[in-house]
């Protein structure tokens, strides 16, 4: 496996490569989605922050750009407004993004021109940038290393319940708020019937912010601790085996 590049991805997949920390090699790869209505700036940022050990971090911004020049991006196939809410819809389809992240991103790039194998592939996003992430991984259905999503439920387009072994293998932790959240029991239980093994996470307030503080940071961290891998102390010319 070797540092993803700029020049590696098609022209229309917008991104920013956040390289791992100096001395240590890309031994996983961490894809971060923003939000309904923001760009890969933010996330480029918190890719800075988090500064993961052995990991490229690549913020993507979502395809398609909100209409009326209102600025930001979306992950949906659509567009649509809830009257009664004043918002925009997070669940308008995710054909679109799916393909882009499965096919554009992790199988011909990552995959294919880097050498890396779905397992040191995790993807992290907030809101609908959640819910592409889960919608890819369902698409591209093989274990991948993990999925982190704050406040994305998976889309409505999912799959009804599966057996145990049909079950998708990628580890998927979930975070939302105690109140005004879409972390829902329902939301729950729908992940749960097409992924085999979801962790959630209830912050002690309300909505599904990203996280403010150390507390609220301290279970993705730990997923991260359990999830990427590492080569640090082998031999260089080691074998991994699994």
């Amino acid at each position: 496996m070797r540092q993803p590049m700029g020049s590696d991805f098609p022209a229309h997949v917008t991104i920013s490569i956040v390289p791992p920390p100096p001395g240590q090699g890309p031994v996983n790869v961490l894809l971060l989605l923003h939000g309904l209505g923001d760009t890969k700036e933010s996330f480029t940022q918190l890719a800075k922050q988090l500064s993961l050990p052995e990991t490229s971090c690549i913020a993507i911004q979502a395809p398609s750009p909100l209409p009326f020049d209102l600025g930001g991006f979306h992950w949906g196939d659509d567009i649509t407004f809830n009257q009664s809410l004043g918002t925009m819809d997070y669940d308008t389809g995710f054909e679109k993004s799916s393909h882009i992240l499965k096919e554009d991103v992790i199988r011909k790039t990552l995959l294919e021109k880097c050498g890396y194998k779905p397992r040191n592939i995790l993807l992290f996003g907030y809101g609908q940038g959640g819910m592409a992430a889960i919608a890819a991984a369902l698409a591209l259905n093989t274990e991948l290393g993990g999925i982190v999503s704050i406040g994305g439920p998976s889309p409505s387009g999912s799959s009804g319940a599966l057996q145990d072994e049909a079950k998708n293998q990628t580890p998927v932790i979930v975070l939302g708020g105690s109140s005004n959240t879409l972390i829902t029991q329902s939301a729950l239980t729908s992940l749960k019937k097409v992924f085999h093994a979801v962790e959630y996470t209830k912050w002690p307030r309300p909505g599904d912010r990203m996280p403010g503080n150390r507390d609220e940071m301290l279970p993705i961290m730990r997923f991260f601790g359990r999830r990427l891998q590492s080569r640090s102390g082998l031999p260089e010319d080691s074998v991994e085996i699994g």
